[in-house]
C-alpha cells in the first residue's frame, strides 16, 4: 500500500511538473511575441522639421555592430545591462540632451543660458522640453521619424562630447574622459563608424523618453530616472512592487506550513528502508576508462579559475586607474572590455565545465556501463572546449581591438558584445554542437539504467535536464547581426537565466539526490519525491522570472507584471533552506564512512547558504520593479551577480568535482587540510568582497540615483569619487583572502593527486 501510495505521488508530481512547465513556457513565448509587436521602432529615416536627413535605419543597425565590435554591454550599458564604469550610454545622452534642449531653448526665448534663469523660468522651461521630447513623432505610415531643429542642435552638441569619448582626439579634456572610462588609448573610431554608434545611441535614448503609442509611458516605461525630463516612476510600478510582495510573504506561509504539515517524512523517512548503509556502496565500482579521462576536465576547471580571479582584480582595477595597472600602461594590450569580458566568460566556461564533466563521469557510474568508444568521445569534447574557449578569446580581442575590418566578420568570429554571450556567432555555434555531443555521451552512458532501474524517476531527471542544458543553449543562435536589441535581450536571458542559472540546478541536484541513493544514504522514493517538488517550485517561479530582467529593455508592461510577481515566487523555497540544509547535515552523520566526502559536502552546505543570500536575499534586493528601476546597471547588480554567481553555481561546481576527485584520487590527510582552508578562504573572501566594497558602493549610488538622477550614479565624476574609489580598494583584503582560496584549492588538488589514481569508484 505504501509502494502503491508513493508511486501515485510520484507520478502525480510529474503530471504536476509537465503540466506547469508546458503554462509557464507558453505564456514565455507568448510574451516575446508581445514583445516583437511592442518594441521600440527603428525609423527608416530620422529627418528634422526641415527635411533634413539625419539619421536612417542602416546607420542605427550599423551603429549596433559598431558598439557590438567595441565590447557593447562590456563598455558601459544600454537600457541597464552592462559594465558598471564606463556610463550607462541611453541614460548618459538622455541627459545631455536634455540638458542641451534646455541651453538652446534658454539662449532663443530669454537670451541667457538655462542655469542663468529664476528657478520658476527654468521650471517652464523643463515642461516645454519634456513635452517636446516625450512626444512620439514617429510616422507608422511612411516609416519616418521627425525631430525639431532644437533637439538637431542638440544632438550635435552631444555627439560632440561622444566625439571625445570614441575618437582619440589631441586634446586634454578627450584624453581625461578616455581614461576614466577606462578606453584603450590605441581604439578609435572612424568618422563613418562614429557617425552610425550617435545614431544607435540617439535611437536607444529616443526610447527611453518617447511615450508609447496611446500611453503616458515610454518605450522602456520612463526608465532611466530623469527628473528633467519627466522620466519618473509610474504607478503601475508601485502596483507590482506591492503585489509582489504580498505574494512572497503568501508563498513563504504556504511553503512553510507544508514542510510543518511533512514534518514526519523530513525526520523518518531519509534513510533506505534496509538502513543506511555500513560501507560506501559506490566503492565497490570499478573506474571506467572514459571517467579517469574526464580528470583532466578538473585540473581545466581549476586552471580556469585562477585565471578568472587575475582578470577579476584587473577588471576592478581598472576603476582607480583607468587605463594602468600600477603605472603599467595594461590598456594598450587588454583593453576593459575585454579584460571584463574573459573575467565574465571564464565564469560561464568553469562553472559549466565542472558540471559537465561531473555528469561523464557520473553517467558510467550509476548505469554500471561503459559505451563503445565513450573515452574517445571525453577525449575529443575536451578538445573542442580547449578550441572553443582560445579560438573565442582570441576573436574578442582581435574585435575589441578593430582588428576586423569588416562588422560581419566581427560577429561570426569577434565580439557580439553581448554579456555572457560576447563570443562570436561562429564559436557560439561550435559550443552548442558541443553540448549536443556530451548530451550523446550522458544519454548512451545513462540509457542501461535507464532501461533496468524500476524506480528511475531520477535518472530520467537527470536525462531531461541534459537535454534542456544542450538545447536551452541554442536560444542564443535566435538572434542575427541586425536584430532589434529588444528582441535579443529577450532571448539573451534564455540563455543567461534559464541555462545558466535554471536547468544546470536542476541537473545539478538530480545528480546529488542520486549519487546519495546509489550510496546507500537516501531513500530513493524520498529522494524523487524531493527532487521533482523541488524542481517544480523552482521553475514555477524561475521560468517567467525570467522577466525581471527585461523590465526596461523596451518591453510591454505585462512583462513588468509578470517578471515582478514571479521573481518573487524564486525567493520562496530559498526560505525553507534550513530543512535542506538539517537534510545535508544528517546524511553526512548517519555514516562513519561519510568522513571522506566531508570538504565535498562543506561546498554543498555553502551553496544553501549563498542561495538564501545571494539568490535570496540581495536577489530580493532588486528585483521588485520600483527597486530596480533605480538600481539596475549599478553596484547593487553586482553584488547580486557576484554572490549568486559564485557562492551558488560556483561553490556547487567545486563541491561536484572535489566529489568527483574522491573517486580519482586517494583519500589523503594533506590534502583535506588545504580543502579545509581553501573552503573557508573562499567564502569568507566572497563574503568581504560583497558585503565590505559591493554592497556599500551599490547602495551609495542608489541613494545618488534617486536623489540627482540615474545619470549621475553612472557618471565619470560619481566613479572617480574618493568614496567610490575607497570602495574599490576595499576589496584588496577581500580578494587576497579569495585567492588564497583559490590557491589552496589547487594546492589541494596537486596533492590529492601525488598519489596513483585508485582502481576503484568513489
Amino acid at each position: 500500500m505504501e509502494s502503491y501510495q508513493v508511486t501515485f505521488t510520484i507520478s502525480r508530481l510529474w503530471k504536476i511538473l509537465v503540466a506547469t512547465m508546458l503554462i509557464m513556457f507558453s505564456v514565455l513565448l507568448y510574451f516575446g511575441g508581445e514583445i516583437y509587436q511592442k518594441m521600440p521602432p527603428i525609423p527608416g529615416v530620422v529627418r528634422s522639421d526641415d527635411g533634413a536627413e539625419i539619421f536612417t535605419r542602416e546607420q542605427i543597425q550599423r551603429g549596433q555592430n559598431v558598439w557590438q565590435s567595441l565590447g557593447g554591454m562590456q563598455k558601459g550599458s544600454i537600457w541597464g545591462h552592462g559594465s558598471y564604469l564606463a556610463p550607462d550610454w541611453s541614460a548618459d545622452w538622455l541627459h545631455r540632451e536634455v540638458v542641451a534642449m534646455l541651453n538652446i531653448v534658454a539662449l532663443a526665448e530669454f537670451d541667457v543660458p538655462y542655469e542663468a534663469l529664476s528657478e520658476s523660468d527654468q521650471m517652464v522651461l523643463q515642461a516645454t522640453v519634456s513635452w517636446a521630447m516625450r512626444q512620439n513623432r514617429w510616422n507608422e505610415a511612411n516609416d519616418r521619424l521627425t525631430i525639431s531643429n532644437e533637439r538637431v542642435d542638440a544632438i550635435d552638441t552631444v555627439a560632440q562630447h561622444y566625439s571625445n569619448v570614441f575618437q582619440a582626439r589631441d586634446n586634454d579634456y578627450s584624453r581625461t574622459i578616455r581614461e576614466q572610462y577606462a578606453f584603450s588609448p590605441s581604439i578609435s573610431l572612424n568618422e563613418e563608424d562614429f557617425h552610425a554608434l550617435t545614431a544607435f545611441i540617439f535611437w536607444t535614448s529616443w526610447s527611453t523618453v518617447t511615450q508609447r503609442p496611446d500611453d503616458t509611458i515610454s518605450y522602456t516605461s520612463n526608465w532611466p530616472y530623469e527628473p528633467l525630463v519627466g522620466n519618473t516612476p509610474s504607478a503601475s510600478l508601485l502596483i507590482w512592487t506591492i503585489l509582489s510582495i504580498m505574494l512572497l510573504l503568501g508563498g513563504v506561509g504556504a511553503l512553510v506550513w507544508f514542510y510543518a504539515a511533512q514534518y514526519d517524512i523530513w525526520r523518518d523517512d531519509l534513510a533506505p528502508v534496509e538502513g543506511v548503509s555500513s560501507e560506501n556502496l559506490l566503492a565497490k565500482l570499478a573506474l571506467t576508462p572514459s571517467m579517469r579521462a574526464s580528470a583532466k576536465y578538473f585540473w581545466t576547471v581549476i586552471a580556469l579559475f585562477g585565471l578568472q580571479i587575475v582578470l577579476g582584480i584587473i577588471v576592478a582595477h581598472y576603476a582607480v586607474e583607468g587605463q594602468q595597472l600600477y603605472g603599467l600602461p595594461i590598456a594598450e594590450y587588454l583593453p576593459y572590455s575585454v579584460a571584463r569580458t574573459w573575467h565574465t566568460q571564464l565564469a560561464v566556461f568553469w562553472i559549466a565545465t565542472a558540471w559537465l564533466a561531473t555528469g561523464l563521469f557520473v553517467a558510467p557510474l550509476i548505469s554500471g556501463h561503459e559505451p563503445k568508444f565513450q573515452r574517445a568521445g571525453v577525449n575529443f569534447l575536451f578538445v573542442c572546449l580547449l578550441i572553443i574557449v582560445l579560438g573565442s578569446f582570441v576573436g574578442e580581442w582581435l574585435g575589441v581591438n578593430q582588428k576586423f575590418t569588416d562588422l560581419g566578420m566581427n560577429f561570426w568570429f569577434g565580439h557580439q558584445g553581448y554579456e555572457y554571450v560576447d563570443l562570436g556567432r561562429f564559436w557560439q555555434i561550435f559550443l552548442f554542437i558541443g553540448l549536443l555531443l556530451w548530451l550523446v555521451l550522458m544519454f548512451r552512458a545513462l540509457l542501461p539504467a535507464l532501461k533496468s532501474e524500476k524506480n528511475n524517476s531520477l535518472i530520467m531527471l537527470v536525462i531531461l535536464a541534459s537535454v534542456a542544458i544542450g538545447l536551452l543553449y541554442g536560444a542564443g543562435l535566435s538572434w542575427g547581426q541586425h536584430t532589434h536589441i529588444s528582441v535579443m535581450e529577450y532571448w539573451r536571458w534564455w540563455v543567461v537565466h534559464l541555462w545558466v542559472e535554471g536547468v544546470f540546478e536542476v541537473f545539478a541536484t538530480a545528480i546529488i539526490a542520486l549519487l546519495f541513493v546509489k550510496m546507500g544514504l537516501l531513500r530513493n522514493t524520498t529522494a524523487t519525491v524531493s527532487v521533482l517538488f523541488a524542481t517544480i517550485i523552482f521553475l514555477s517561479g524561475g521560468v517567467l522570472g525570467t522577466f525581471h530582467h527585461l523590465y526596461w529593455s523596451g518591453t510591454p508592461i505585462g512583462v513588468i507584471a509578470l517578471g515582478g510577481v514571479f521573481s518573487a515566487l524564486e525567493v520562496v523555497p530559498l526560505t525553507v533552506i534550513g530543512f535542506e540544509a538539517y537534510q545535508h547535515a544528517k546524511l553526512e552523520h548517519q555514516a562513519k564512512w561519510t568522513e571522506q566526502y566531508h570538504w565535498p559536502l562543506r561546498f554543498f552546505a555553502a551553496v544553501l547558504f549563498w542561495n538564501l543570500v545571494g539568490a535570496g536575499l540581495l536577489g530580493f534586493l532588486i528585483n521588485p520593479p520600483l527597486a530596480l528601476y533605480y538600481m539596475q546597471g549599478l553596484n547593487t547588480t553586482a553584488t547580486h551577480g557576484h554572490a549568486a554567481m559564485f557562492g551558488v553555481y560556483g561553490m556547487l561546481g567545486i563541491g561536484l568535482m572535489l566529489f568527483c576527485l574522491r573517486g580519482l584520487t586517494e583519500p589523503d590527510e594533506h590534502s583535506d587540510r588545504w580543502m579545509g582552508r581553501a573552503f573557508w578562504s573562499l567564502n569568507i573572501g566572497l563574503g568581504m568582497m560583497v558585503f565590505l566594497s559591493l554592497l556599500p558602493a551599490g547602495l551609495w549610488q542608489t541613494w545618488n540615483a534617486y536623489t540627482y538622477g540615474y545619470w549621475f550614479a553612472r557618471s565619470a565624476e560619481f566613479i572617480h569619487s574618493p568614496i567610490m574609489e575607497g570602495l574599490v580598494w576595499a576589496r584588496v583584503p577581500g580578494d587576497i583572502v579569495f585567492a588564497f582560496g583559490a590557491f589552496s584549492l589547487a594546492f589541494a588538488v596537486i596533492l590529492a593527486y601525488r598519489k596513483a589514481p585508485v582502481a576503484r569508484a568513489l
